[in-house]
């Protein structure tokens, strides 16, 4: 149920108080031994608060020791990368990395302005300093000399509420690390908490600005200018689309203004304020400040003024995710819309090769299985994460890879890499494109494809399980499942790896000709979600979701 304030702007008494919040990072004591407050890499990174003693000082400091450690082990011994996104948490942890990272005699690139770095400008700009050497899937030199590779840190908790802080590490081929990489760091990090700092190298503070191992980059120059080579900005401006772009606070907010200026757009910044409160924003379903572009609630203020543009886009606050807003039906379902970019991009980008397929998780609408089969192309489904992408994005063998949600990048015209993690903003600039080239608006093809491959209902709910159930759905076997009918359907498959690379989902999902339900673990509360569809309409979606959290529940013994 939605909160009474939910869509509505933020008041005083839901804003964060950021030297309690900067203070708490710096002086609460971690306790080694509670999982809680142990560093754990999700799909996206260690994420947490530091109020809840979840993302503090010594986790910061650890797992940059013990990402040091491992790029010692592989090898890599060219510079890091840093970007860091506008979260109060950020520049704290930026520092704590920095102290370690200069102190085990590491080459760091941070923005040569000071500005704030995107996630998509990191990953684009390892690609660019790694073009020229042939990478493993891993992220490694395939000829096993990793000499001179760079690889980055981006210290951010994406939509997270203000109180978050996040960082992940991206090896060197440029997007998220995989497991094997994450659970070795995290190991490592947290070998490094139980010894009480113990092998943590790290200088004063004030020892790092000036330092001869800090040096900085244009991560902005470098992803502006090469965006000719991805999106069709010239028939953008020729079109004169409208744009209205909201960096919702966050990382993005130099770059689009600069967007415009270089590539003469009519685009105008919506909102360029930066405040780590983010007092801007409308509060999001659940009454909380959560900086998440597919929400309707989130981005209320922008969907007020989708009438004053041909499109209006909204960015996350590291700017790997997109919202797309247009005058005739608002904010887009983010599944609608990579079937959208999907149909669009495979007819318009003659330079990628025949038989480049789409990427999509396990998670996302099986409207893009039914528009993959009409354009003749390989579908790759995948468990939840990005990671999966990365080496057939890295190679072109994936046109495109996408999430449900709202997470995609694809390749440069010429069927080449540009980044291997999610890229919110050439996703809200291709929306443009689309308008300028079809005429149409991204809801307006998807009307079309609705109702030429059916309209789907779709639809998350979670359900609550404690650490021992979630530990059972996360190594469930199909033979588990004894049902064989799903909402008076026959079931087909019953799924506990990715059909598209055999990876193990961490849960299960469930098919019919018509629906599907896939149900995985929460990796930070005590539930699990579902995730449900149906192209027999809103009644028998209800039904799939009863019928799945029975299926489940089953299961777990509940």
């Amino acid at each position: 149920m939605a909160h009474e304030r939910a869509g509505l702007v933020a008041e005083d008494r839901d804003l964060i108080d950021i030297a309690e919040v900067v203070t708490a990072y710096y002086t609460r004591d971690i306790d080694p031994d509670n999982p809680d407050q142990q560093v754990a890499f999700g799909t996206s990174g260690h994420r947490g608060s530091s109020l809840d003693n979840a993302f503090n000082e010594a986790h910061i400091l650890t797992t940059t020791q013990a990402i040091v450690d491992y790029r010692r082990g592989e090898g890599i011994d060219g510079p890091v990368y840093i970007g860091r996104d506008t979260h109060a948490l950020s520049e704290p942890a930026m520092v704590s990395a920095l102290e370690v990272l200069i102190a085990n005699e590491v080459q760091v690139l941070v923005d040569a302005s000071g500005r704030y770095t995107p996630t998509p400008a990191v990953s684009h700009a390892i690609l660019h300093l790694n073009a020229g050497r042939e990478l493993s899937p891993s992220g490694f030199a395939v000829d096993g000399d990793n000499a001179g590779l760079v690889d980055g840190l981006v210290i951010t908790p994406s939509h997270n509420p203000p109180a978050d802080g996040g960082f992940k590490y991206n090896p060197p081929h440029g997007g998220p690390a995989d497991t094997e990489a994450t659970t070795w760091i995290a190991d490592r990090a947290n070998e490094l908490l139980a010894a009480g700092l113990a092998g943590v190298h790290r200088v004063a503070s004030a020892d790092v600005a000036g330092h001869a191992k800090l040096g900085g980059f244009d991560f902005l120059d470098r992803y502006v200018s090469d965006l000719p080579q991805v999106i069709d900005v010239e028939a953008i401006r020729e079109a004169g689309v409208r744009i209205g772009a909201d960096p919702m606070g966050g990382a993005s907010v130099a770059y689009w203004g600069e967007i415009a200026d270089r590539h003469g757009l009519d685009l105008t910044v919506v909102n360029p304020e930066v405040d780590p409160r983010f007092g801007f924003m409308t509060l999001d379903w659940d009454g909380k400040i959560r900086m998440d572009c597919s929400s309707p609630s989130a981005m209320a203020s922008l969907i007020q003024q989708k009438d004053k543009y041909d499109i209006a886009t909204g960015n996350d606050a590291d700017s790997d995710r997109h919202g797309i807003v247009t005058p005739d039906a608002g904010l887009m379902n983010p599944n609608h819309y990579l079937a959208v970019a999907i149909d669009y991009l495979f007819a318009h980008r003659d330079g990628w090769r025949a038989d480049a397929g789409i990427g999509k998780t396990l998670v996302s609408s099986s409207i893009i299985d039914r528009v993959a089969e009409s354009l003749g192309r390989r579908l790759v489904e995948v468990p939840v994460g990005f990671k999966w992408f990365v080496p057939g994005l890295l190679d072109g063998s994936l046109g495109f890879g996408g999430e449900e949600s709202a997470g995609a990048s694809f390749l440069r015209k010429d069927g080449s890499v540009w980044t291997t993690d999610k890229d919110g903003i050439i996703l809200a600039l291709l929306a443009a494109e689309i308008i300028a080239v079809t005429g149409k608006t991204p809801s307006q093809r998807y009307a079309e494809l609705s109702e030429q491959f059916g309209a789907p209902a779709y639809a998350r709910i979670d359900a609550p399980a404690n650490r021992e159930q979630k530990a059972i759905l996360k190594k469930l076997s199909p033979e588990k499942v004894s049902a064989t009918e799903l909402a008076g359907e026959e079931i087909v498959a019953k799924l506990t790896e990715a059909p598209g690379n055999g990876a193990a989902i961490g849960g299960l999902k469930v098919a019919t000709e018509n629906a599907w339900f896939a149900a995985r673990p929460s990796g930070t509360e005590d539930k699990y979600k579902i995730y449900a569809e149906s192209f027999l309409g809103e009644e028998h979606l209800r039904q799939v979701q009863a019928e799945a959290q029975a299926v489940v529940s089953h299961v777990l013994g509940v």
